[in-house]
């Protein structure tokens, strides 16, 4: 059994991630500073869930706290660090960069600096699908350059995958990059368009349908990116022997360092998408339909076959399923 860092434990993958990681006999220190990005409440409705469990520790600290991480790191001594804290969020991003730049830049090097400084045996990162950007080649493959970002968000992800590459090189810090596209499922953000779309049409209210609904995102369940994370945390890299700078594949490296996407591969029109939720609801969506909003991109569509290949594993939890699961936790949670 190991010990695990988790940053982001109050957050919605980090809850899920620790609960999983308890279950399955780890130590887990969860780390998170329980910022006001969205409603608190319900972050620390999924604390009051972990904390209480053996083998589980909560510290609240953020990221970006130098003395604070180096001491953390030091008093701990992690076997296998999970970063999942970010600021989150394309949107946000237009309003708030210097948020971005704190948490998901600063923040992230506090993490790496901790790692290399205490034998950290694998840093696992969470990256994120919106790193393709103005990529158009279907479906985003993690063989592609992703060098053309379109939010602030994507750009900070891009940099966390470029710091991690060079910690890998310089001090042989092993680091796998994940790549998650549109999680969604029980205790999700409410920033999301699941919880968004959910509670507006329970209360009547007319949703807001951008791109005219046209987008396309590759929606993929808690529970199969909880699985992914696991199995790759298990999976420690190594060097590619096969690797050439002459023709630079950007997943891996000579260095002990992996790039996968974690992706239902099924990308689902937003139409359809809504009326799922409306099928869980039984009851209809007013939608009041928009343009395409700046830093959005109309499709993701993820490449899983190296995942598959290397990890042994590929999400495969259907929208109607984790729609039905998601609307059954929010009835409860909400007495709605």
């Amino acid at each position: 059994m190991a010990k695990f860092l988790v940053t982001g434990a109050a957050g919605f993958i980090g809850y899920h991630l620790s609960e999983r990681l308890l279950k399955d006999g780890h130590e887990v220190v969860g780390l998170d500073n329980l910022n006001d990005y969205y409603d608190v409440r319900l972050k620390e409705a999924r604390l009051a869930r972990l904390q209480g469990k053996p083998g589980f520790t909560f510290v609240k600290l953020d990221l970006a706290d130098r003395d604070g991480m180096k001491r953390l790191f030091e008093e701990q001594k992690f076997d296998v660090v999970v970063n999942l804290a970010a600021q989150a969020g394309v949107r946000y991003s237009l309003v708030n960069p210097h948020a971005y730049v704190d948490a998901n830049i600063t923040g992230f090097l506090n993490v790496l600096e901790g790692c290399r400084h205490n034998e950290v045996k694998h840093l696992v990162f969470a990256s994120s699908s919106s790193v393709y950007g103005a990529n158009t080649k279907m479906p985003f493959s993690v063989h592609d350059n992703v060098d053309h970002p379109v939010s602030m968000y994507a750009a900070t992800k891009k940099a966390n995958e470029l710091m991690a590459h060079t910690y890998a090189h310089l001090f042989r810090l092993p680091c796998t990059g994940l790549r998650f596209f549109t999680v969604y499922g029980p205790w999700g953000r409410p920033d999301m368009a699941l919880f968004l779309f959910t509670k507006s049409i329970l209360e009547g209210k007319p949703i807001d349908v951008f791109n005219n609904g046209h987008h396309q995102r590759d929606f993929t369940y808690i529970d199969d990116i909880i699985e992914g994370v696991v199995r790759v945390s298990d999976s420690i890299p190594g060097s590619n022997p096969h690797w050439s700078g002459d023709r630079p594949d950007p997943s891996s490296s000579l260095a002990p360092y992996r790039l996968y996407n974690i992706g239902n591969h099924t990308p689902v029109q937003l139409l359809h998408f809504i009326e799922a939720i409306e099928q869980a609801l039984g009851k209809k969506a007013t939608k009041n339909f928009l343009p395409m909003q700046p830093g959005d991109v109309p499709a993701t569509y993820a490449d899983v076959e190296t995942l598959s290949r290397e990890i042994g594993f590929a999400p495969a939890t259907s929208i109607e399923a984790g729609i039905e699961r998601f609307v059954n936790w929010y009835r409860v949670y909400y007495k709605a």
